[in-house]
């Protein structure tokens, strides 16, 4: 992945610092994901520095494009999320707390000078999908539903070479 979702640092201005990144189809084929087959997210992120405090408020908002879980064709899921963040600086052993308030703890090494926001990203991305993904009632493919719904499949010819005619009888 390129600088893309990198917040440094080191040399962060004291007071808000805001980044804005556009998260498409790559970013999610660079996580090997194979449920999310294309997105358009905009995510916006405001940064506040102040001494060794550092708070880091995310927004996303767009959609993603997966498979229905009941006719399999396409569909876009709308994603709107927050993230809030505290950046501790040490190691996570050395602190039990994971939650201030409202903020989720994520600890980074003391030595380190840039903060790599894609993992978070990612994850609360796909948090924020549904379980079970499928369209609004009377949006899914028709024979689909049809299908599903119990109605007779295409009748199979009789015919001698057909090696399914056979299977025919077998149904009765």
């Amino acid at each position: 992945m390129s600088d893309n979702f990198i917040i440094p640092l080191n040399g962060l201005a004291a007071g808000k610092n805001h980044f804005s990144w556009h998260a498409g189809k790559e970013f999610f084929e660079a996580f090997e994901n194979t449920e999310i087959l294309d997105a358009d997210l905009d995510i916006s992120v405001m940064v506040e520095k102040s001494g060794r405090y550092v708070g880091v408020d995310c927004e996303i908002d767009g959609s993603v494009l997966v498979v229905c879980d009941r006719c399999m064709e396409d569909l876009s899921m709308p994603v709107e999320t927050d993230i809030m963040l505290s950046v501790k600086f040490g190691d996570e052993e050395s602190s039990e707390e994971h939650q201030e308030g409202e903020r989720e703890i994520v600890f980074v090494p003391e030595g380190d000078a840039e903060m790599d926001l894609s993992q978070i990203i990612y994850d609360y991305v796909c948090l924020a999908l549904p379980m079970q993904r499928y369209h609004d009632e009377g949006e899914c493919n028709p024979e689909v539903v049809r299908y599903l719904a119990g109605a007779d499949p295409v009748e199979v010819k009789d015919d001698v070479n057909n090696p399914f005619a056979a299977l025919k009888e077998l149904m009765k």
